[in-house]
């Protein structure tokens, strides 16, 4: 089996803030997703929880990003933040096949985020996870739960999720709960403690703390010391890890994302180098 891939990136792309900060003084609007994929590797897109995006869209993102770049998707509202969460089984059909598949092999995960009250319930998430088809037009899709509730951190849930090769969000956050433990084929965290008075968002010793943690999940290993249910598994197949710097001070996200790419060897684009 090849070896894990890692991708680091930011939540969009389209954040007033990070202009003559990320992207050059007077570099076009409408280039921003160009500049932005050369110096990242994936982007989580927000826009799709809030509504349908057209099948054009999806297929023009496709296009205006280099080969080997990826886009997650965060799943509509509609099919998350209900209190049954098996009642939306026609939004999750709906986004589905709203046209995510004009993305091509630059799909990446689609994560199913849930209200910070919404607690565990089995029977109700088993019922949900059934919904969740394995691919749209040939396409094998990656699901990954991020789950807000402190009832989430139960064995229970976890062997539900690997039951269903579902990945559990890793947020490194304040707000809500942290749960490192490994439940579907690849990883997927969200750092959220970014810093504004940090010129990377982190102070530089984290990023090759971060860069030792991503290698170890992407050679199917786990890192040690990382907020666990269940003690680390024995060592698995190697696995795609995916960490976006998202929130926290959002201004200094790409920056973050840069040095975390630098922490793991991979050359960055200057600045100035065009696009």
């Amino acid at each position: 089996m090849s070896d894990g891939k890692i991708r680091v990136g930011i939540g969009g792309w389209d954040f007033e803030p990070w202009r003559d900060n990320f992207y050059p003084h007077g570099w076009p609007q409408a280039r921003e997703l160009q500049y932005a994929s050369q110096r990242l590797t994936a982007i989580e897109i927000n826009s799709t929880y809030y509504g349908a995006q057209k099948p054009a869209t999806f297929a023009k993102w496709r296009q205006e990003t280099p080969d080997g770049f990826v886009f997650s998707l965060k799943a509509i509202r509609f099919a998350t933040q209900r209190r049954v969460l098996a009642d939306g089984a026609d939004s999750i059909k709906r986004f589905i096949e709203s046209g995510i598949a004009e993305l091509g092999d630059k799909l990446g995960p689609i994560v199913w985020q849930l209200a910070p009250t919404h607690k565990f319930d089995a029977a109700d998430l088993t019922a949900f996870l059934e919904l969740l088809p394995a691919q749209v037009d040939g396409l094998k899709l990656r699901h990954a739960l991020d789950v807000r509730h402190d009832s989430f951190r139960c064995t229970e849930y976890l062997a539900l999720a690997r039951k269903f090769n579902a990945a559990t969000v890793f947020t490194e956050s304040d707000d809500y709960p942290p749960i490192a433990d490994v439940t579907g084929d690849f990883v997927y965290s969200r750092i959220m403690r970014t810093h504004p008075d940090e010129p990377l968002g982190c102070k530089p010793d984290v990023f090759p703390a971060l860069a030792a943690s991503a290698k170890a999940w992407a050679d199917g290993g786990e890192p040690d010391g990382l907020p666990r249910v269940d003690p680390a598994a024995d060592k698995a197949a190697p696995r795609d890890v995916f960490v976006y710097f998202i929130s926290g001070a959002k201004e200094r996200a790409p920056h973050a994302a840069m040095a975390l790419r630098r922490a793991l060897g991979e050359s960055v684009k200057a600045p100035d180098d065009g696009a």
